[in-house]
């Protein structure tokens, strides 16, 4: 017990374990839960669809106060999108390797989606996933942001816009790398990055699938 302890204390400690560990642990900041709380004064968690992303910043904060729902919207995709990033990049500027990098990314939408100042709740994974992957396949994230942005504007529908734009994701992916991501040769961490955020989705795909799931108007 001592070893397997003492080996999972050195993992953590070392270059890249102190890098997962910060992604994880930025990753995990509930900006859109902190945000409506202290200036909305709402408790999203128990509004809406109870989801702490955007889409449900807006959603409540909407029916309070329609500017503000849109500045708090906004500045809660921007901070999911680059908690992420912010990680990342420091790790790029001390020489971390792509494989490194790629397990960063993974953590930080780890982090995002099973936070550890929720119990392990958290969001969908959407705004964390996009921020990490514009760091590294630029061209995949913004074809991904174009398929959301048509989808969520004709509809008015973000779990399908973001459903879409994850699908678009594996096309363009396999499109552009056809011998994997660049670095690594691989897709297995795109793909586990794609999993955990389709995994997030079921309900919503349940709700498409039965035409009930709500609209952001």
């Amino acid at each position: 017990m001592g070893d397997v302890l003492k080996g999972f204390l050195d993992l953590f400690t070392s270059f890249n374990g102190i890098f997962y560990l910060s992604a994880f642990l930025a990753g995990s900041i509930p900006f859109g839960y902190i945000l409506a709380k202290t200036v909305g004064k709402v408790d999203i968690k128990k509004a809406g669809s109870g989801n702490i992303g955007a889409t449900n910043v807006l959603r409540v904060l909407k029916q309070k106060d329609p500017s503000l729902a849109k500045k708090l919207g906004a500045l809660t995709l921007f901070l999911d999108a680059i908690k992420g990033v912010i990680v990342l990049l420091i790790a790029m500027f001390m020489g971390a390797s792509d494989d490194t990098l790629w397990a960063i990314a993974v953590f930080a939408v780890l982090g995002h989606c099973y936070s550890i100042f929720l119990n392990f709740e958290g969001g969908k994974g959407v705004a964390t996933s996009f921020g990490v992957l514009l760091v590294l396949i630029p061209k995949v994230a913004l074809i991904a942001l174009a398929v959301w942005l048509v989808v969520a504007k004709t509809t008015k529908i973000s779990s399908l816009a973001a459903i879409l734009a994850l699908i678009s994701v594996i096309i363009s992916s396999k499109f552009l790398y056809s011998d994997g991501l660049p670095g690594i040769h691989s897709f297995a961490p795109l793909y586990i990055i794609l999993f955990i955020v389709f995994y997030k989705h079921i309900p919503n795909i349940k709700r498409l699938i039965l035409k009930e799931e709500g609209r952001v108007i």
